[in-house]
């Protein structure tokens, strides 16, 4: 036994094979513990340390759940002993409980004892005391707490907390064996989808597009109604641009040939391709800024203002980083956020205390939330207020731009706020336009100079519209928090990669071409089927199929779990709900103006920046690498046309009347200090005051969630009956 004496002790254990075997994976299979179940391991995974009598807090703060908690070579996980029916650990389902961590997921480690100071633990600490309390604070801002027994079960305390230090370290090092590691037995998630075959009509995964086949841009772009444009495989061989899709939507007349000429002119040779058409006929694009060193010719100019105006007569261009943060300070507002909430975690103030609110507004969070739906709610008007192209331009295109072009759809097209439009939205404008997910989560801590969570500022500007437009969702607040979990989960494909190319790359270089155990006869050198039609295993071309997707949910929650990523207050349009949208979004004083042809008729060109709209002398200068600076605004819309103010003052295109969801207009979100609030489900769970977890397990909890829907719903009605 190890006493408490003045020794120091160090455990020093070399990072384990994921294809080995532990001693200790092999005892458990057939072992039940103290309970009537033991932890199932996926394939790849081994337990290194176990300790049982372990006591999990519980999170309203009262008493202590009783259980082992185990460390294994890709998560911490704790099952309790006695096993409720609303929290069955038993299940077969892998990561599907609060209790379970990634430990690309552990943030901090800290072990206290009564008797000195507690410490903070990594996998070269020196610990000199036996650990009573083992605190992990995790970056999707859970914490739990673990209390060891003392009677003489002190060496099982000192070995599972050193263990879980050294294997957070050992997994942050060598994050391919996370990618190697299949979700799930096979078999076994082959014979739930057959019992469940039938209740997972309209499952939330199934009508996803992950844009990754040619089929499913040309699908997207027939639901869209975007006459006169076509899908360009110019980057098929990602030889046009590495950060790029493989497929891109162009205008029809374009050629590949001219298309292929403007690609040198743009930082990251990321050129202008579309997101999204409007119904009034305006067309959302997105590109990176000019590159500076470029010397077009005039043919290539021809090509660039051609792409750019997509046969509109108008083209803004918006600047983008001009009204938002950069993501050093997004970086370090997330930080700032991330250690207050776990902080108050760890004390008895309350989260409506004024010092504690003054921090909160120290982070800046919210105002770059605020900032967010601002300048997507002006963009959203752009394109409703008359047929024009609006181009997104950042500097590389590959972060802002993907928060933004995908707030604008979601405020705009309400096939985007469905489940699997919302799915398909983010595969689109993040997973496939090269949002490097691998740098700014993070998720393996080898790189902090680059890591800066935009994605999850993008999930808090969704909670905001969804906390402000309730009726108009078909998720809830418990799709989102499971979602914002899952980006810190690398045991699957969306968030892993920096983009599609990379994908290809790494698995064709043998990333990930460490061999299986076979499961049930399958042979190992299949990285894993994707169950497609009913069950049945088929074997994917392409190299992101040896992982599944985050939005295969139903390989980690349950049937009852996955129900309440559904509200009950969302009412689809009728079989027009995902086809053409028709024209129903258009404010009541748009207009839908034809298009000049182009080469024919004048042609403009907008600079639109802190919420204003600057004619440019000339179509696309070249020099800096963008278009005119802030000083140049003299050059303004003539007077009288008004559209400056129209877009300062957005709201008015409503007549002061905010949308009614029921109707087909857009969107148009308050964002005045009161209007953002604070996401507490998300980011104080780790706080005795927020006792519902990621999924409510009680009839209590679900009325809880309901009366809040409802409160929602009361507060939208009064919204439009008091409006002017």
């Amino acid at each position: 036994m190890l006493s408490m004496s003045k020794h120091s002790f160090k455990i020093k254990q070399p990072c384990q094979d994921p294809g080995q075997q532990s001693p200790k994976s092999s005892n458990m299979s057939g072992k039940k513990n103290r309970n009537e179940y033991a932890l199932q391991c996926i394939p790849g995974e081994y337990i290194q340390e176990e300790a049982a009598h372990v006591r999990k807090s519980v999170a309203s703060g009262d008493g202590y759940i009783p259980g082992t908690l185990y460390c294994t070579n890709f998560r911490v996980a704790f099952l309790p002993d006695v096993v409720s029916d609303s929290e069955d650990c038993s299940s077969p389902y892998f990561m599907h409980s609060d209790f379970d961590v990634a430990l690309s997921c552990i943030g901090r480690l800290v072990a206290v004892n009564s008797f000195t100071k507690a410490k903070v633990l990594t996998g070269t600490s020196t610990l000199k005391f036996i650990p009573e309390e083992l605190v992990i604070y995790c970056r999707d801002f859970r914490v739990l707490h673990f209390h060891f027994h003392e009677s003489g079960l002190e060496p099982q305390a000192f070995r599972v907390t050193m263990a879980i230090a050294q294997a957070q370290e050992c997994g942050h090092r060598d994050g391919s064996a996370c990618e190697n590691v299949a979700l799930k037995n096979l078999e076994n998630s082959r014979l739930r989808r057959e019992e469940e075959e039938e209740e997972e009509e309209g499952e939330e995964g199934s009508g996803t597009l992950l844009f990754e086949a040619l089929s499913d841009w040309e699908k997207e772009l027939e639901r869209m109604g975007a006459t006169g444009w076509r899908v360009s495989p110019a980057n098929e061989r990602f030889d046009m641009s590495t950060s790029l899709p493989k497929y891109l939507w162009v205008p029809g007349r374009f050629l590949d040939n001219e298309l292929k000429r403007t690609f040198v002119h743009f930082n990251e040779r990321r050129i202008p391709r579309l997101c999204w058409c409007h119904p009034s006929g305006s067309s959302l694009l997105r590109s990176a800024s000019f590159h500076p060193d470029s010397d077009p010719e005039k043919e290539d100019m021809r090509s660039v203002e051609k792409l750019m105006l997509a046969g509109h007569s108008q083209c803004v261009v918006v600047d983008v980083a001009s009204d938002l943060p950069n993501l050093p300070e997004i970086q370090q507002s997330y930080a700032r956020l991330w250690t207050l909430c776990l902080c108050l975690a760890d004390s008895s103030v309350a989260p409506s205390d004024e010092k504690w609110l003054s921090s909160l507004e120290g982070t800046r969070w919210l105002d770059h939330v605020r900032a967010c739906l601002k300048k997507a709610g002006e963009v959203s008007v752009l394109l409703a207020e008359r047929s024009r192209s609006v181009v997104l331009q950042e500097s590389g295109d590959r972060d802002l731009n993907c928060l933004l072009a995908s707030l604008v759809q979601v405020l705009s097209d309400a096939y985007s706020r469905t489940i699997s439009g919302f799915q398909s939205l983010i595969q689109k404008e993040w997973v496939a336009a090269g949002h490097p997910f691998l740098h700014r989560l993070n998720l393996f801590q080898k790189n902090d100079r680059d890591e800066s969570p935009v994605f999850l500022l993008f999930l808090d500007c969704i909670w905001q519209l969804l906390h402000q437009f309730p009726r108009s969702f078909e998720f809830t607040d418990t799709y989102l928090v499971a979602l914002h979990d899952s980006s810190y989960l690398p045991f699957s494909s969306t968030f892993l990669f920096n983009c599609q190319w990379e994908r290809g790359r790494r698995n064709q270089n043998g990333f990930r071409n460490q061999l299986y155990t076979p499961i049930n006869g399958w042979r190992e050198t299949v990285c894993l089927e994707i169950l497609r039609d009913g069950g049945c295993p088929v074997k994917e071309a392409d190299p992101t199929a040896c992982l599944p997707t985050t939005w295969d949910w139903g390989l980690r929650f349950s049937q009852r779990q996955r129900s309440q990523f559904r509200s009950p207050w969302f009412r689809k349009r009728g079989p027009g709900t995902g086809v053409a949208l028709n024209g129903n979004f258009l404010p009541p004083n748009a207009s839908k103006t034809e298009s000049a042809p182009p080469g024919k008729g004048s042609s403009s060109l907008y600079l639109f920046s802190k919420g204003s709209l600057t004619l440019q002398p000339q179509l696309f200068p070249w020099k800096n690498g963008s278009l005119a600076k802030r000083g140049s605004r003299r050059n303004l819309i003539p007077e009288g046309s008004g559209e400056a103010e129209k877009v300062t003052r957005g709201s008015k295109l409503f007549h002061g009347r905010l949308p009614d969801p029921e109707d087909g207009l857009l969107l148009f979100p308050s964002f005045s200090g009161p209007s953002v609030r604070f996401w507490k489900r998300c980011y104080l769970r780790g706080n005795p005051d927020v006792p519902v977890g990621l999924f409510a397990s009680s009839v209590a909890e679900l009325m809880e969630e309901l009366n809040l829907l409802e409160e929602q719903l009361l507060a939208g009605k009064k919204g439009l009956l008091h409006s002017p």
